[in-house]
């Protein structure tokens, strides 16, 4: 389980200064790498961390090459942080942790799925009627793919997501005291290539129209996404996150952990928005939003709370005086 620094170059590029027989036996981070581990550093605020790191070897940007040279081996790289994500990548793939073709003895598929020859159907997973599973693309275990939803090329689909479960979907019925009456689900989802989805995420199928998940988004673990919700290509999502129905979220956007996005909003391409926060408006500019209630001291926080009630009330009684002083600044300087 090791590989020279000669061989790692051949594959990802990059400028090596140092030998090119050093052989890694593992990747670390720097604050735990020892004398045969390969680090990175991408963020300039520990580069003090060089003066201390174990590591046989550090991936840097070219402005930090001189710090990283004076403690050893170093690969200099315009984007470290790039440049180790695709290292992680092909260090799987050379030490056999891929997920081989085929489907697992265990996994139920129907007759009328198709799966392309390439995919990895992995343990106690389901593929109902009708869906089809791209070229590439790996279900770890215990996936749900319901009927006649579509996942694309080279995604991976981690433990227990379910694709395609029903949306939350009733109408309140007035002759039976409010009872609800079901509506059926008759649309699918359909999430294009390059998507990898994090466990126990669900992405419900669409009323009518089809959810869609388009090219290259992320989703983290425990992600809700609600009928007809449509994901622009390369947007990542934090865990514990939850869209609500037919909301439409722009191209390359991210959501922080544990924000909330209300139904049938437009979140416009490269929009940010901080863990947490509770989207309650469209949102049709480009930026960084958000909206939370800071943490403090419950008695500071009940404090803070109850004058934030009172902020119409104020608002409504500095118009009334800035209306007063107007009034009164017209007749000091009235016409004579």
């Amino acid at each position: 389980m090791s590989a020279t620094l000669a061989k790692i170059i051949d594959a990802l590029g990059g400028a090596l200064h140092g030998s090119p027989d050093l052989a890694i036996q593992r990747l670390a981070p720097l604050q735990s790498a020892g004398p045969a581990d390969l680090s990175f550093l991408s963020n300039p605020k520990y580069a003090s961390q060089l003066q201390t790191t174990q590591a046989a070897c550090v991936i840097v940007a070219p402005a930090l090459a001189e710090a990283a040279l004076q403690r050893g081996a170093c690969i200099v790289t315009d984007e470290p942080y790039l440049y180790f994500a695709r290292l992680t990548q092909w260090w799987r793939k050379q030490h056999g942790l891929g997920y081989p073709p085929g489907v697992h003895a265990s996994a139920v598929v129907h007759a009328e799925a198709h799966i392309h020859p390439s995919a990895h159907i992995g343990p106690l997973c389901v593929v109902e009627h009708g869906a089809r599973i791209g070229a590439g693309t790996v279900l770890t275990s215990r996936v749900t793919v319901g009927e006649r939803c579509v996942v694309g090329e080279r995604c991976i689909v981690h433990s227990g997501v379910v694709i395609g479960a029903d949306g939350f979907g009733f109408a309140p019925d007035k002759s039976r005291s409010g009872a609800w009456e079901k509506i059926e689900q008759l649309g699918a989802v359909r999430i294009g290539n390059d998507v990898e989805i994090g466990a126990n995420t669900c992405i419900d199928r669409g009323a009518l129209d089809d959810t869609v998940i388009e090219d290259g988004v992320k989703l983290d673990n425990l992600v809700q996404i609600g009928h007809n919700v449509h994901i622009g290509a390369h947007t990542a999502i934090a865990g514990c996150v939850g869209i609500a129905g037919s909301a439409t979220i722009g191209r390359h956007c991210t959501v922080g952990g544990g924000a909330g996005i209300l139904g049938h909003l437009t979140i416009a391409d490269h929009v940010h928005i901080s863990s947490v926060s509770t989207v309650t408006r469209s949102i049709n500019q480009p930026g960084h939003y958000t909206g939370m209630f800071p943490i403090d001291d419950n008695a500071s926080w009940e404090k803070n709370a109850a004058s934030l009630k009172q902020l119409h009330k104020l608002r409504e009684r500095v118009r009334a005086m800035e209306k007063h002083i107007e009034l009164i600044a017209q007749k000091k300087n009235g016409p004579p």
